[in-house]
């Protein structure tokens, strides 16, 4: 079971508004995303209680995936009260993810 909550267009905005989130954009048949997935679950765990993590189905939420211009999967995004601050774009190891969220944490 995944730590990451899945967000959809209608969540979305919501959900990103305030605080620090690391945003997870993928689709089932990528499999560079089913490899990242339990990376992206370990940084949950490591920053529940002061970020959030929430995955994004390309296929299921086109129009957010081109409000941020997500080009390629994995796309993983690190935000801040609604506003992008990082991006990783391809598989990326849990220590540069776990930073840069932290680094927005302050």
């Amino acid at each position: 079971m995944s730590n990451a909550i899945e967000l959809t267009e209608a969540t979305f905005n919501d959900a990103v508004a305030s605080g620090v989130c690391l945003v997870d954009f993928w689709a089932e048949w990528c499999g560079p995303c089913r490899m990242i997935a339990p990376v992206v679950d370990t940084v949950a765990q490591a920053v529940e209680g002061r970020a959030k993590v929430y995955k994004v189905d390309v296929d299921n939420a086109q129009n957010v995936a081109a409000k941020f211009n997500v080009q390629s999967i994995p796309t993983l995004l690190v935000m801040k009260d609604g506003a992008e601050v990082k991006r990783f774009v391809g598989v990326t190891q849990k220590d540069a993810l776990t930073a840069a969220i932290e680094a927005a944490l302050g």
